[in-house]
């Protein structure tokens, strides 16, 4: 008969604790008997009391009460509105603090997921000046007393706290999407209300060319009928020449999907123009595009660096996208394969090629496990081998065709280092060696990082 574990904590009981650890949202862990307790604004070595406020059969949420003792990488969040936005999870950390996380983590996850713990690890690539280095905005809108609001939306909820400014956001769109306020605003245009289904606009986005300065603006509405649009136009044409495109998108469903199916061209051109490296790349309204370009092109020569490329190789590049690493690697190989299930990605992926005037990189559309064995059939045999795939990690498939095909080098570009350290340990037991990762710092102020890694066959 087996026996009912009880929670060594009772609900609204304070107790004190030892920080040892971040969760992956940036709540410390504190420990009693082996449970966890998850308590935001914790960090680790702290010692503090804490209120319990949930029980469950596994694990526990606390409160901070009051701290005995301070980590040294403790400090005040410079944004206002930190503890209310959730855009953020560590601002309450020194950027030193930060990596010094990341990378723990990342060497965690190898030896508990991977079981990986010769492998080096490398300290976390990270910005000189990690604020102001998002190239997007999305904003929702919302009516409050008679007037717009334009910010995020509080943790957890719904409610839209209004924001002049996001310390992580490049100021270009910061600035460009207060003034759309204020002209939509004198215009009469009303926001989405949610729970009625009524009024017009529901968010505002803007893109950036870091090194372009190029901005794109796009307004998703309810309605295709956008109020006063020629005189809106016209005053943010005349404000803002950086502006080369306005973009209405139409969403007409009742859903916290952002975009709806239809997008039209208001001014301007269908597209801004952006570099990552020595690349260009048009972006329209729906493209993915790395919203930390600085960054992206570390993770991207570092990947460029672990492929080693001497100009004879062919390479097939898993999870494509618009072709960004493709056309990277398409610099120094002979012949790039890419290949994404979605089909708008590759006709961006294709458009880039044409823009860069690149003929060694070839894309196709569909699923990575179906259409690379397709290729290898067919007598594509890659001698690298690149994956970049989303947070699920690699399917088996294609874990299982790699293994196959025996590429002599595997790059594996991460965004969640669990399964990273899965798909290694896979690799691995196919005849792989990983011989180093490389976590970067991607998004400053969050948990994310990003890591690639390499592996030889042996």
């Amino acid at each position: 008969m087996s026996t009912k574990m009880t929670p060594p904590v009772e609900k609204n009981e304070f107790i004190d604790v030892v920080f040892e650890d971040l969760t992956h949202d940036g709540a410390g862990v504190a420990k009693v008997k082996g449970y966890p307790i998850f308590v935001k604004n914790g960090l680790p070595g702290e010692e503090a009391q804490i209120k319990i406020i949930k029980v469950k059969k596994n694990f526990a949420f606390g409160r901070l009460m009051k701290l005995h003792t301070e980590s040294p990488y403790r400090k005040d969040a410079e944004c206002p509105v930190y503890s209310q936005c959730g855009g953020c999870q560590l601002q309450h950390l020194t950027y030193e603090g930060q990596l010094k996380a990341k990378e723990k983590q990342v060497r965690d996850v190898m030896q508990r997921i991977g079981g990986l713990s010769d492998v080096p690890v490398h300290p976390v690539l990270g910005m000189k000046n990690p604020w102001v280095y998002r190239n997007k905005a999305q904003v929702p809108i919302g009516e409050r007393e008679g007037g717009l609001v334009a910010g995020f939306y509080r943790q957890g909820t719904h409610d839209i706290i209004n924001m002049e400014s996001c310390l992580i956001q490049a100021e270009e769109n910061d600035t460009l999407i207060q003034e759309v306020k204020r002209i939509c605003e004198k215009h009469g245009i009303s926001a989405y209300n949610e729970e009625r289904n009524k009024g017009t606009l529901r968010h505002v986005m803007a893109r950036y060319g870091q090194v372009t300065g190029e901005i794109m603006l796009v307004f998703i509405t309810r309605t295709a009928e956008l109020p006063n649009k020629k005189a809106i136009i016209e005053e943010i044409a005349a404000k803002f020449p950086e502006v080369k495109s306005i973009v209405q998108n139409v969403n007409t469903k009742r859903t916290n999907v952002i975009f709806g199916d239809t997008t039209t061209v208001l001014y301007g051109s269908e597209y801004i123009y952006d570099f990552i490296g020595d690349i260009k790349f048009a972006i329209s309204a729906r493209s993915f595009y790395q919203v930390n370009p600085e960054q992206t092109k570390v993770l991207y020569d570092k990947t460029l660096e672990y492929a080693k490329l001497n100009g004879n190789e062919t390479v097939i590049d898993a999870y494509c996208g618009i072709g960004s690493i493709s056309l990277f690697l398409a610099q120094k190989a002979k012949k790039v394969y890419g290949v994404e299930i979605v089909p708008e990605a590759i006709e961006d992926a294709n458009r880039n090629a044409a823009l860069n005037n690149m003929t060694n990189a070839e894309f196709g559309v569909g699923e990575a496990e179906v259409v690379i064995p397709k290729w290898y059939k067919e007598g594509v045999i890659a001698d690298t081998m690149v994956v970049d795939p989303p947070r699920k990690g690699c399917d088996e498939a294609l874990l299982n065709t790699i293994i196959d095909m025996k590429p002599k080098r595997v790059v594996y570009v991460s965004c969640n280092p669990a399964t990273l350290a899965r798909d290694l340990k896979a690799l691995e037991e196919g005849g792989y060696k990983t011989q180093e990762v490389q976590p970067v710092d991607m998004f400053p102020h969050t948990t994310h990082v990003e890591c690639v890694a390499w592996l030889k066959l042996v």
